[in-house]
C-alpha cells in the first residue's frame, strides 16, 4: 500500500474536533469508541508525517554540510575588542 501524503494541519484540526466531541459527554459508548479509534489513527499519521519531515531536514542538512563543509579552524565565537589607547592626560 503506497503512503499517502497527509495534511498535518487538517489532521490536527480533526483530532481537536474529535476531542471536543468526546469531552462533551453526549456520545454513546459505541460512538466514543469509534471516535477514539479515529483519534488514534490521526495521531499515528501525524507522528509519521512529523518523523518524515525530520528525516528530510536531516538529509538536507547532511547534504549541505558535504557541499559546504565548515573550516575547522574557523572560530565564530571569538571577537577581539578594539585596542583602546590610554591617554596620559
Amino acid at each position: 500500500m503506497p503512503k499517502r501524503a497527509i495534511n498535518l494541519e487538517k489532521s490536527l484540526r480533526d483530532l481537536e474536533t474529535l476531542v471536543t466531541k468526546m469531552e462533551s459527554g453526549d456520545l454513546s459508548l459505541e460512538e466514543s469508541l469509534k471516535l477514539f479509534e479515529r483519534g488514534i489513527q490521526l495521531t499515528r499519521q501525524s507522528q509519521q508525517a512529523l518523523n518524515d519531515a525530520e528525516q528530510k531536514v536531516e538529509i538536507l542538512i547532511n547534504d549541505h554540510m558535504q557541499t559546504f563543509p565548515l573550516n575547522p579552524d574557523t572560530q565564530f565565537d571569538k571577537v577581539e575588542p578594539d585596542a583602546v589607547a590610554k591617554s596620559d592626560d
